[in-house]
């Protein structure tokens, strides 16, 4: 008997050392077009957050973390590449119409691919929206270092809550929805998926917050890495475009006595949807024991839409900010972003550090031991999710670019000074104190030549050409014209 408790001894001993060498797990879990004011733990006073505003009570919560892009595609890009939209491949949303040059190519690190070589399992679970079948195939998640893929490969497929299709691996997964007759536009359109349901029977974000839970259980006893891309709350754009309704979502729970219209009902109710199945997440990993061991990640891709029919006025999705999704003001890119890691990050906190999607390869790469990616425009905050400001390196300027309505570029400078040049390399550069005007009010140029020179200088040289996204000036007076950095 002595014996036997001896040798039970040594083992509780062994296995508690295996657990302190235990590499974290990580999840990242991103929204899509949730608004920097769209949580109660960032003022939202409507729609109800408890899980994630709990997430934010045992974590920490950043005030001042800004998305790769201010639409979908480049951001996401940026999250996975470590490299801002002047040097990311996928700089703008291409949609149906040039499918490869919204996509990853063979030789692109990504997050997965890095901490593979660190011995992790990987998997994207959502909307992935950077490669997709036929010549963009070379992107899908499964050929960028994701050993597992559910979901969405192309983002206008993503609009559609009810498709008759979601892709697991490289293979379509047939559902019993149908395709309202009519509701994609065109031949290439259909071919990807894109438009309405004429027979909603099952719900895409369940089957994807189920399809986590089931593969974080599945890898409890290995170290791994999730992506969970949430669809939610972007809006069905052709359903809204036909039917004036693109909040998309099975029933209005908690909302449906409220006297406001179907559309924010529906906004409503898909936020309060995805903050009920992240909760579900945190009681999965308590059960499984995981929950000190794993390292958790809340944002969003970009700023609060305005595209499904909804009144945003209602809820002020961003909060104290300026603009809204395909703004370069800060409503369109701060995004809210929360970290939880209980033991090592400490609980309640808050942090000011500014940060941005660049950020999280280098991040991961240093919590998991792997080696970072070069080149990359990301600096690791893990220092700053541990509590050492000491050892936190700080960006000296975050930049920006967007290839719609023209040629946009942002800069931040110094974490304080925001440029904006709109349309056209020649036009004005506008100055905004975030530090002390935090809606961009007040355009500081005319007072600050030394900023806007800066601010010129960054906007040449903080990126490259890219044959997949020339630059394509919007001309005064005129429709727009291509052009090229001179």
């Amino acid at each position: 008997m002595l014996l036997i408790r001896f040798f039970f001894v040594l083992l509780l001993a062994a296995m508690g050392v295996l657990a302190a060498d235990r590499k974290p797990n990580l999840i990242f879990i991103l929204a899509d077009d949730l608004g920097y004011g769209d949580l109660g733990c960032y003022g939202q006073k409507l729609i109800q957050t408890p899980h994630l505003d709990r997430m934010a009570a045992e974590g920490m919560r950043f005030t001042q973390f800004y998305a790769g892009s201010t639409v979908c595609a480049p951001s996401r890009s940026v999250l996975m590449t470590g490299l801002h939209t002047g040097h990311t491949r996928v700089r703008g949303n291409a949609g149906t119409v040039n499918p490869l040059a919204q996509s990853l190519r063979p030789g692109d690190m990504t997050v997965a691919r890095a901490l593979k070589t660190a011995g992790y399992v990987t998997a994207l679970i959502g909307k992935w929206g950077l490669g997709d079948e036929g010549e963009a195939a070379v992107g899908l998640p499964t050929r960028q270092g994701f050993d597992y893929f559910f979901g969405y490969a192309n983002q206008h497929h993503a609009h559609n809550y009810y498709p008759d299709f979601l892709m697991r691996g490289e293979e379509q997964v047939k559902l019993r929805n149908t395709v309202a007759p009519g509701s994609a536009d065109n031949p290439i359109a259909r071919r990807f998926g894109v438009g309405y349901a004429g027979e909603k029977v099952e719900y895409s974000h369940d089957l994807i917050a189920a399809e986590g839970l089931k593969w974080v259980e599945q890898q409890k006893d290995r170290p791994f890495f999730l992506y969970f891309a949430l669809t939610m709350p972007h809006a069905n754009n052709e359903a809204n475009r036909d039917l004036k309704n693109g909040q998309e979502v099975p029933d209005f729970g908690i909302y449906a006595d409220q006297e406001w219209s179907p559309q924010n009902k529906g906004q409503a109710a898909m936020i309060s949807r995805m903050d009920r199945d992240i909760g579900r997440l945190f009681e999965l990993l308590k059960r499984l024991k995981l929950d000190e061991h794993t390292l958790v990640f809340f944002s969003s891709d970009n700023g609060p839409h305005n595209e499904g029919g909804h009144t945003p006025e209602l809820f002020q999705p961003s909060g104290p900010l300026r603009g809204m999704k395909r703004s370069l003001t800060d409503g369109g890119i701060r995004v809210p972003f929360i970290a939880r890691w209980p033991g090592k990050i400490k609980a309640g906190t808050t942090s000011a550090h500014v940060g941005w999607f660049a950020d999280f390869l280098a991040t991961a790469c240093e919590a998991t031991g792997a080696k970072v990616p070069t080149p990359t425009d990301g600096l690791s905050f893990l220092p700053t999710l541990l509590g050492q400001p000491e050892r936190q390196a700080k960006h000296k300027h975050l930049y920006w670019e967007f290839h719609e309505r023209g040629f946009n570029q942002a800069v931040l400078m110094d974490g304080r000074w925001k440029a904006i040049r709109l349309g056209r390399l020649g036009a004005p550069v506008e100055i905004y104190d975030v530090a002390n005007d935090l809606g961009e009010k007040q355009n500081l140029a005319a007072a600050q030549a030394g900023l806007v020179a800066r601010a010129k200088e960054l906007f040449a040289s903080a990126r490259t050409e890219s044959p997949d996204w020339p630059i394509k000036e919007v001309v005064p007076g005129g429709a727009g014209k291509g052009g090229k950095k001179k």
